[in-house]
């Protein structure tokens, strides 16, 4: 288990999830991933949390005006100073899908996507540090980048997000870099996902460890949703990929024991 208080300077930091069914997901991960669901506040245009003893693990969202819901997880980025953040992303060739703006006293966020087809957010915290306890289950466990363009997502996120980056594999068969400051655990990942991304649709996953990946996989299927990638075993514990009964995409992990 990792607890924190805060999150190093371009760690993901939060996830939230922009839903078609509201009540149907607030059921749906509640069973999968044992999370209770906090109202909707109307203060937030209906922005809710997922909690998991008590703790906010994940925000959650439903159509906005004249904006229906996209069904997708987003991940955030943590930075200490998000206007100069979004600065930085513009110059470097993102889009600023959301202009840096204030939530309450809770912090400031920005949407973006990068220059590979990303959508993710910044989140600079006041109040409200995003999650604070990972690799447990029910919480996050790992993100990580599938890039249709590896060298300029590598350069856009060390340029904009200040990544400390060290390379894990750098083969055509697998080309895999993480995100790890000097003296800190791995944080992220981005892989070379060319082979089978189109350009323009990179995209960020989060993964949620589970004390089960097969059984985590088997409720998925029995509360309607999609399973696009079979639990595998990996060096970096039993993984497999899913999809909720509306479309949005996320990974399931159990973490390597002993």
């Amino acid at each position: 288990m990792t607890t924190r208080t805060t999150a190093p300077a371009g760690a993901p930091c939060w996830a939230d999830l922009w839903t078609s069914d509201v009540e149907g997901s607030r059921r749906f991960y509640g069973e999968l991933l044992g999370w209770e669901a906090a109202e909707p506040n109307p203060d937030f245009g209906g922005y809710f949390m997922f909690m998991r003893d008590g703790v906010p693990v994940a925000g959650g969202m439903g159509d906005m005006p004249d904006n229906p819901a996209q069904d997708l997880w987003k991940v955030y980025l943590a930075t200490d100073g998000i206007a100069a953040t979004v600065e930085a992303a513009s110059a470097a060739g993102a889009e600023v899908v959301g202009p840096a703006m204030p939530v309450a006293d809770l912090g400031f966020q920005a949407v973006l996507t990068d220059p590979t087809g990303a959508g993710v957010g910044a989140w600079q915290a006041a109040a409200f540090p995003g999650f604070t306890t990972l690799d447990e289950p029910g919480a996050p466990s790992w993100f990580e980048l599938f890039t249709a363009d590896f060298a300029a997502a590598t350069d856009f996120y060390r340029s904009v997000f200040r990544w400390e980056v060290r390379s894990v594999s750098d083969t055509d068969q697998f080309r895999y870099s993480v995100l790890q400051p000097e003296g800190s655990a791995e944080l992220a990942g981005i892989m070379d996902a060319s082979a089978f991304v189109a350009p323009g649709a990179s995209s960020w996953s989060v993964y949620w460890e589970t004390a089960d990946v097969d059984v985590a996989v088997a409720t998925v299927r029995s509360l309607g949703g999609q399973v696009t990638s079979e639990p595998t075993d990996t060096p970096y514990g039993r993984m497999a990929a899913v999809a909720d009964p509306w479309g949005a995409t996320f990974k399931l992990r159990t973490g390597p024991t002993g």
